[in-house]
């Protein structure tokens, strides 16, 4: 197995993760927490079936620049009441948007559908939401953990079984001194490629255990008798933030989730498919004026995106 990518988000100024999972339930919710004093936040949707929350004003030309926090969780539309029990935590620690005698915690969030994997009747909540947010520090879990604990990939195949997904991350940091990290919950109707190597790291297995890629019948030679499934729309999504620590505008912000999705393009086949609600978050917390080339950090936001999608799989295969 190769190596595993470095780095991970935390290594981003004022960023920290804090995971909480039911493991019976094969379900979980990954917090990202910007600094107390909030983030420039962003937001790209490119799959067809997503399953988002607060979305809207992260738009640019709308009022609201500064998130606190940002949601990642499994168990499909349910899964998006993680986000109150994050907000409630950090309005109780007098972090959010002041509107007069308030505190209001900006928290957009994004979910996955996981609930054919352990117990369809438990997902995350409040209370699980609140615990993730009470667990954030520096350094990252990776695999089968948080949004990504009952992540599955590789799910066009009839009759062969799906490979398990799960939360990777990685990061960089560029000689201007800015460092571009990702963490990414993948959990993709596609096969999964390494970015580097280009070496499909999970496809589809069929019982008695031979790999079957999609790529064949997708590109009109199907491999044997096998035939393509459809699954459920929103079945599917990949989830994910990418975070830098220099400035960046609202519009800039916005730019790099967009580019962050070149990421999942080149690690996962089929990608945006209507079956997936893949979304990807940016967040700039301003630690560094620099004036790093935005083309450079775009280029960067997409390749840690990439690695950070391996990294989950890499990780997944150890558990």
């Amino acid at each position: 197995m190769k190596d595993f990518y470095p780095g991970d988000i935390t290594q981003v100024h004022g960023i920290r993760v804090g995971q909480n999972q039911n493991e019976k339930a094969r379900t979980g919710v990954t917090v990202i927490m910007a600094p107390s004093a909030g983030a420039i936040g962003g937001v790209s949707v490119r799959g067809a079936a997503p399953g988002t929350r607060e979305t809207d004003l992260l738009r640019p030309g709308n009022l609201v620049e500064y998130v606190h926090a940002i949601v990642l969780a499994g168990g499909s539309a349910f899964g998006l009441a993680a986000a109150d029990g994050v907000m409630r935590y950090l309005a109780q620690a007098g972090v959010g948007l002041k509107m007069g005698n308030a505190q209001v915690p900006i928290v957009p969030a994004a979910v996955l559908f996981d609930l054919m994997e352990g117990e369809p009747n438990i997902y995350p909540d409040a209370v699980m939401g609140r615990v993730a947010a009470t667990m954030v520090s520096k350094g990252v879990e990776q695999g089968r953990v948080g949004a990504g604990c009952g992540a599955t990939v590789s799910k066009l195949i009839s009759s062969a079984l799906p490979q398990p997904g799960g939360i990777g991350t990685a990061s960089i940091t560029l000689p201007e001194g800015v460092t571009v990290g990702a963490i990414v919950a993948v959990n993709a109707v596609g096969d999964i490629f390494d970015p580097s190597s280009g070496e499909c790291i999970a496809c589809a297995l069929m019982p008695d255990g031979t790999p079957v890629k999609a790529e064949g019948l997708l590109y009109g030679n199907p491999p044997g008798s096998h035939q393509i499934r459809i699954p459920a729309p929103g079945s599917n999504t990949t989830i994910g933030v990418v975070a830098v620590d220099s400035k960046l505008t609202k519009a800039q912000a916005n730019r790099l989730a967009d580019v962050a999705h070149d990421g999942l393009a080149r690690s996962i086949r089929p990608v945006h498919t209507q079956m997936d609600g893949d979304t990807m978050f940016a967040l700039a917390t301003e630690r560094v004026d620099s004036d790093v080339n935005f083309i450079k950090l775009c280029a960067a936001a997409a390749e840690v995106t990439a690695r950070a999608i391996a990294n989950a799989i890499y990780f997944a295969k150890l558990t």
